[in-house]
């Protein structure tokens, strides 16, 4: 009997080079959708302190997502749908050789490949289709009956809510988990990464270097990859961290 085996990838700096709602907030303000005042009297500060290594990258992401989460209130997701076109179009195809080579990789042993991403769910079905990945999981941005955002969410961008949603597809698909792959960078794909057989950490924060560095199982089988500029480092998870 065929075994059905799975890549799991995060998008946000494990595909895609930064972030997705990152780069969705700041079309939205260039085009004055959004009020500028929210990028200078907060976002601002909070990416300089990341860009000069001053701040912590997930710190950096969940501060923004609060920011956007407030902006998107009473947006009507009508409005704002070319945005995302135009952002899948322009920045879509700013991701990590490494990773994009993985999906293709994947699709040509007959692997299943799902994004499972904190970003939000609109931008992340845009991705998948480009990318044309079976199926995916993202954070749910909540409109009302008028279309317009409620600013309620259902989050995505945590260990125990992508745990969740590898749950629903594995039960759905019927995947081996054993000889499947899971690819993440921070300690919210910590779950994806124990999940699997084959668990590969792309660029991955302190925090989950950490986490696989004191886990035995996991140090065992998890492939570290660094890439950076035109060169990919393949690493061992015993790798000194300064």
């Amino acid at each position: 009997m065929k075994k059905n085996i799975a890549a799991f990838f995060d998008i946000d700096g494990t595909l895609h080079r930064d972030s997705l709602m990152m780069e969705h907030f700041k079309r939205l303000i260039r085009y004055e959708i959004i009020d500028p005042h929210y990028w200078y009297s907060h976002a601002q500060k909070a990416f300089r302190n990341w860009d000069k290594r001053m701040g912590n990258y997930e710190d950096y992401l969940l501060e923004v997502a609060e920011i956007y989460l407030k902006s998107m209130k009473g947006q009507n997701k009508h409005y704002i749908d070319f945005i995302v076109e135009q952002v899948i179009d322009t920045k879509g195809d700013r991701v990590y050789r490494f990773t994009r080579d993985r999906i293709y990789w994947h699709k040509q042993q007959g692997h299943h490949v799902f994004f499972i991403s904190g970003s939000p769910d609109y931008l992340v079905e845009k991705m998948a289709e480009k990318y044309r990945v079976e199926a995916y999981r993202a954070t749910q941005y909540l409109v009302d009956d008028e279309n317009n955002f409620t600013g309620e969410i259902v989050q995505m961008w945590d260990s125990e809510s992508k745990k969740k949603a590898m749950a629903d597809i594995i039960q759905k698909y019927q995947i081996d988990l054993a000889e499947s792959y899971a690819y993440g960078d921070t300690k919210g794909d910590l779950s994806m990464l124990q999940a699997v057989g084959n668990p590969v950490a792309i660029n991955p924060a302190k925090e989950l270097l950490t986490e696989i560095k004191r886990n035995d199982l996991l140090r065992s089988k998890t492939m570290i990859i660094v890439e950076r500029k035109d060169v990919i480092y393949k690493l061992d998870p015993c790798v000194e961290m300064l």
